[in-house]
């Protein structure tokens, strides 16, 4: 990693109130640009998020905007509405007043003074999704975007439900997490020391957990069509730089992008990494020179300059050689590979017949199958990566290939086809794809879900009619990967995938006809490519930021089973951060742990808590405190959901609040 402090334009650094159509309510802003740029303007570049850019993404946000300043941008970090520093209170994820704020946000920073008037949106994950939302809102500034990590899909690829499945481990945790994001104040030395605790308690007596509005639509229906610019990719004027990594959840999009836009619009890149931005050199890497490749994008189209970035191909993604299992790897072998078109030419479908025999075979997996499952957002922690399969694939029913004979790559999404019937009316498959060495290691692949009640469409729930065999296919998540000569390529089939998937109500199983059920790999065939090379990573010099170091940590992932109830319990710590200090005094505590448990034979017994605790103060004037707890859990009827949070500043108790909610069991 290269640190740079020196630019060719002197940067400077001021916080800013930008006024929004409802004349009312100001966002909070800070803006790197360069010294000289009201005498000679420059385009600006806006990321816009929830997350505080005083503090929880401030080192961050140090790697990049100031970099960005110093190569000819304003470069501007937004608190969003109710968040952060940011005036009002908070709404949904992504709702209209997040997007109209935003859409005026773009407007503003192309009437400064300093703004030639051009103005690019970047960000990964919420940032990377309200880019492509903004765009497909087209305001005239807004000429170009980068999106990293984020979806166009907001139902079937966001952290809510999966294959129409309620996404049991992060449509919970997240929304925990959000509580007490949410939930935190803004920061008095910014907005200043007697209007903070006001604007705080303004927001907590607005508070109401995602997590009722997220379940009680459990079909894709108008809510969700909300964001998804998957419904209509035409809406979008922008250049589209697309940037994923195939140990993220969200990988697909990028695929979806380079398909359905223009190819003079758009181009794609597809690393090995995991939910992060591609030069912060966390694992899996290796990282590239993501903010000098940006670099050459926004000068393209924010700034006229023929950087040669729209002549690259339309998408460069990494193959990536096998590895044995294991929960974290530094870097991933493997190369970089490009494709001038998607779908490629290169790339034809194999389809492989999950067996011979018209029997059917029972599937009936233990409920706690998925307990291999790894982090569904892998963040470059240490036990993020799925481990060794060999358990899973023992809970599973799996279908081998012979020992493959030559070097098979698939660069893609595969799909099942599966003919089976189920017990019950309600009832999910779920496949994996798993590279089986000859010492008999088995590595995850890929892997897809779907709900048998959305097999006709995820806008229905139809129940299945046991007795009753149907022909049933689903994509699994896109993938680069190359099986070696001598291993095998196993399908794993369970029905069962927890804590990632929530149980139906209802025990079942189901039978798979093998002969009439294949898996269809995307297979590319070695051809004369473009090489793709990128520069090596550079970057601001960091903020020193001094991080707590626990002298006993607990673990990020602890599974116990107790055996005579056939209980067991994933305990997960996601590991944003911890406690650190800032330099300009700020003290910044954060612990939370997720909790999943499960008996192997009871639906009914799943349940899921996030509990989280943040703390800020700074030296004997300012101290906030928040601690929640969420709680999901349910019948065969309907889903069950408690929350409660207390919050506590400079002593005193400034909100107690808890909810108890309930919602049918449409179809998750």
């Amino acid at each position: 990693m290269k640190y740079r402090d020196r630019f060719e334009r002197q940067v400077v650094r001021e916080d800013v109130w930008i006024p929004t159509r409802d004349g009312t309510t100001r966002l909070h802003a800070r803006v790197w640009r360069p010294a000289d740029a009201e005498s000679d303007p420059v385009p600006a570049l806006l990321e816009y998020l929830p997350y505080r850019k005083s503090d929880w993404t401030a080192p961050r946000d140090a790697q990049r905007h100031p970099w960005y300043a110093g190569h000819g941008y304003a470069s501007v970090r937004v608190d969003v509405r109710g968040h952060g520093d940011s005036e009002g209170t908070p709404g949904d994820e992504y709702d209209a007043q997040e997007l109209a704020d935003g859409v005026d946000v773009v407007n503003w920073l192309a009437a400064q003074p300093w703004c030639t008037g051009k103005v690019g949106m970047f960000g990964i994950s919420w940032g990377g999704f309200n880019s492509l939302q903004i765009a497909a809102l087209a305001p005239e500034p807004l000429k170009a975007i980068v999106t990293v990590c984020s979806t166009d899909d907001r139902y079937d690829n966001d952290v809510h439900y999966t294959g129409g499945a309620v996404l049991g481990i992060d449509m919970l945790a997240w929304a925990g997490t959000m509580l007490a994001f949410t939930a935190r104040p803004p920061d008095p030395a910014n907005v200043g020391a007697d209007r903070w605790l006001p604007l705080w308690r303004e927001r907590l007596e607005t508070l109401e957990p995602f997590l009722h509005t997220w379940l009680e639509h459990q079909q894709r229906d108008d809510y969700w069509r909300h964001g998804s610019v998957c419904e209509d990719y035409t809406a979008i004027d922008a250049a589209v730089l697309a940037v994923g990594g195939w140990n993220d959840p969200y990988r697909d999009t990028v695929l979806r992008l380079v398909e359905h836009l223009p190819g003079d619009q758009v181009r794609g890149i597809v690393g090995p990494w995991s939910h992060q931005y591609p030069d912060r050199g966390l694992p899996p890497g290796p990282a590239i020179g993501f903010l000098q490749e940006t670099l050459r994008w926004w000068d393209q189209h924010l700034k006229g300059v023929d950087t040669g970035v729209m002549a690259e191909p339309l998408l460069r993604a990494w193959m990536g050689d096998p590895v044995p299992p294991a929960p974290s790897h530094e870097e991933m072998p493997g190369r970089w590979v490009s494709d001038a078109e998607w779908p490629s030419p290169d790339v034809t479908w194999d389809t492989r017949p999950l067996g011979e025999s018209r029997d059917p075979v029972l599937v009936r997996s233990p409920l706690h199958t998925g307990l291999d499952a790894g982090r569904f957002f892998p963040f470059g922690n240490a036990a993020d990566l799925p481990p060794d399969q060999r358990e899973e694939d023992g809970r599973s029913v799996c279908f081998d290939s012979a020992p493959l004979d030559r070097r098979v790559e698939i660069l893609g999404r595969p799909r099942v086809r599966l003919r089976l019937d189920s017990d019950t009316p309600r009832a999910h498959v779920i496949a994996r794809v798993c590279d089986v060495a000859p010492d008999g290691s088995s590595t995850l692949v890929t892997r897809g879900v779907l709900n048998l009640l959305s097999r006709q469409g995820r806008e229905h729930a139809v129940e299945w009619a046991p007795g009753t065999y149907e022909d049933v296919e689903f994509e699994l998540n896109g993938i680069g990967y190359a099986f070696p000569p001598g291993h095998r390529v196993r399908v794993a089939v369970s029905d069962a995938y927890w804590p990632w998937v929530w149980p139906h109500g209802e025990r079942g199983a189901l039978h798979v006809v093998p002969a009439d059920s294949a898996v269809l790999l995307p297979v590319r065939e070695a051809a004369d490519e473009a090489s793709v090379r990128f520069e090596e990573p550079e970057q601001a010099v960091p903020m020193p930021v001094t991080y707590d170091t626990p002298p006993d940590p607990r673990p990020e992932r602890l599974v116990t089973h107790d055996v005579a109830k056939g209980e067991w319990t994933l305990e997960v710590d996601p590991g944003y951060g911890g406690s650190r200090t800032y330099p300009d005094g700020l003290r910044y505590e954060e612990s939370a742990r997720e909790t999943y448990t499960i008996r192997t034979d009871d639906p009914l017994s799943a349940r899921a808590v996030s509990e989280w605790r943040i703390r800020l103060r700074r030296g004997d004037d300012w101290d906030a405190e928040i601690m929640t707890r969420t709680e999901l859990r349910a019948t065969a009827a309907e889903f069950i959901m408690d929350s409660r949070i207390e919050a506590r500043g400079n002593g005193e108790t400034v909100a107690e609040r808890a909810w108890h909610r309930t919602t049918p069991r449409t179809s998750g």
